[in-house]
């Protein structure tokens, strides 16, 4: 009989549906598990399944005496406390590194769309005015790639895979980090002094509490008028109502957003901008990217159901 497992997020049905075949899912659609199963079906529930960023604490803990695994979906774990589950001795796993790829090409995306004009190109063409030969100031020359300066906030995974990327765009590459790597870019000891240098931030680090709203209007005001920032880490990194600030004063030249703070409604005052370009927190939905998420997510309640210790735990 297979082993029950509960799903805590809300997932489309499509990406449980491998893990389905090898666990007896019991899924929560993202309500709160005592509204969906009984108490005597919540028991014995000895694993779950969530979305890293979904707000998971002690007290949900405290409704599944029988939990001793939390497996994230993702690289993410950040909703989890961890204090809570090591207290009850509940094993936290997730995906390390199996969306890296994935979200990397999406911030290289961002970046080029927003440095080049993108979304407002494209509207220029459907709306005529190109063919009307109208001015647009926002799609006056802007400087290209070669000799611009990456600044990578968080050196992980995915930090370095967008390093490798923007490098074959003839750019200059730094970065700062909690470690200093041995890498071939240059490294900054403060977040203050890589925004003083570049042209574009770009946000790989993992969400905590020390991170939050780490990129604030001082950062911001580092970059520059010819500065992007670009975030495909948690949208609690940036403070937002700077954000929208800088880019309504033109503090900075543009953004390029994937994550938000309250997700799925970013703040009207970022809508409305023309130089940003978001994008629905889908730097990891690729095919790919979900077969390795889902790879690492099996073998995780694998290696627990059989007594051994998570493939992939959080240290």
């Amino acid at each position: 009989m297979p082993e029950k497992v509960l799903i805590y997020s809300r997932f489309p049905k499509a990406l449980m549906v491998r893990i389905g075949e090898r666990f007896e899912l019991l899924d929560a659609a993202g309500k709160p598990p005592g509204e969906v199963f009984s108490a005597e079906q919540l028991s014995t529930v000895r694993a779950m399944i969530t979305a890293g960023g979904t707000s998971l604490p002690g007290r949900v803990m405290d409704t599944l005496p029988s939990l001793q695994a939390i497996i994230c979906y993702g690289t993410g774990y950040d909703g989890v406390d961890l204090k809570a589950a090591r207290e009850r001795h509940i094993a936290v796993g997730n995906s390390p590194g199996a969306n890296a790829a994935s979200v990397a090409d999406l911030a290289v995306t961002l970046m080029l769309a927003a440095t080049r004009r993108i979304i407002p190109a494209d509207r220029f063409v459907r709306d005529g005015s190109w063919a009307a030969s109208k001015p647009s100031p926002l799609l006056r020359a802007l400087p290209g790639n070669p000799g611009r300066r990456i600044g990578i906030y968080g050196m992980g995974e995915i930090g370095r895979k967008i390093a490798f990327r923007m490098a074959a765009f003839e750019t200059e590459i730094g970065y700062f980090s909690r470690t200093k790597y041995d890498l071939p870019y240059r490294y900054f000891e403060s977040l203050e002094a890589l925004s003083e240098w570049c042209n574009v931030l770009m946000i790989a680090v993992r969400a905590s509490a020390d991170t939050r709203h780490v990129v604030s209007a001082d950062i911001l005001k580092r970059l520059g008028t010819d500065g992007y920032v670009i975030n495909i880490a948690r949208g609690s990194v940036i403070d937002e109502a700077a954000l929208a600030a800088a880019l309504q004063n033109n503090v900075i030249a543009g953004a390029g957003l994937d994550v938000f703070e309250e997700e799925p409604h970013p703040p009207g005052a970022l809508a409305a901008l023309p130089n940003v370009v978001l994008t629905p927190h889908i730097g990891g939905h690729t095919t790919d990217s979900h077969t390795a998420m889902q790879d690492c997510v099996i073998a995780n309640l694998e290696a627990f159901f059989a007594g051994r210790p998570l493939a992939f735990p959080v240290r």
